[in-house]
């Protein structure tokens, strides 16, 4: 049987008076379907039991989104481009703490590695525009799957390995990053500006984070491929 991979969504709602939808975009579920692994999704709602869940798991893919609440870490005054997603945030993050103790294989991406670092103890910018001017745009509008700025990894890490490579030119959906990375992590990719774009643990199965966005790259470059391969097959292990 595929692994089974648990995918995280965002909340949404229509109007103020409908309730909340959980949403994901088709590109994540494609690629983890194309890597061999089964998605299967985590609604956003607080009953979710998180230790039974985490026990059917095989691995788990952190998405993109809404960015994280400021207060998870630790800064009460809020940028105004900061926008939030509670819901997710409130199932999420204790998400992670439990699956980062139990050793479930972790991909993160985007806001996902951002989640992923807060919910070790890390920090995050909280608007790269206004915080680092001098960094490159982040932001790109160039068609998603295209890539525009370089993304250089430590050779031999995990990152490294899993996309085989040390430098290889990326797209770019944020406008926040991560500052301090939490202690059980490591940085081991970088933006051409300094920025941190890779994250990963030491002695885990495999826990990585990146900042672009590879399910959007996957029907153009092998090496996004190869990242939600290696991903998968370490949850199939």
């Amino acid at each position: 049987m595929p692994p089974l991979i648990g995918v995280t969504c965002s909340t949404e709602a229509k109007d103020a008076d409908a309730p909340p939808a959980d949403r994901l975009a088709h590109t994540y579920t494609r690629a983890v379907l194309m890597a061999g692994g089964l998605p299967v999704l985590i609604p956003n709602v607080a009953e979710t039991p998180i230790g039974d869940l985490l026990g059917r798991l095989d691995g788990l893919l952190l998405t993109g989104g809404r960015d994280v609440a400021p207060a998870h870490y630790g800064q009460l005054d809020v940028h105004p481009s900061v926008e939030l997603d509670t819901l997710r945030d409130a199932v999420e993050l204790p998400l992670i703490r439990e699956a980062f103790e139990r050793d479930v294989p972790i991909l993160a991406i985007c806001r996902g590695i951002q989640a992923l670092n807060v919910a070790l103890g890390g920090t995050l910018f909280q608007d790269l525009p206004s915080q680092r001017p001098g960094f490159v745009s982040h932001r790109q509008t160039a068609p998603r799957h295209e890539a525009t700025h370089q993304l250089v990894l430590e050779p031999g890490s995990l990152a490294a390995r899993a996309l085989n490579v040390t430098q290889l030119r990326v797209n770019s959906f944020h406008h926040q990053g991560v500052e301090y990375v939490a202690p059980p992590l490591k940085a081991t990719g970088y933006a051409e500006d300094g920025l941190i774009e890779a994250v990963e643990a030491e002695g885990r199965r495999f826990v990585l984070g990146v900042q672009y966005h590879p399910e959007e790259m996957v029907n153009v470059c092998e090496s996004s491929r190869r990242l939600f391969r290696t991903f998968v097959t370490a949850a199939n292990g």
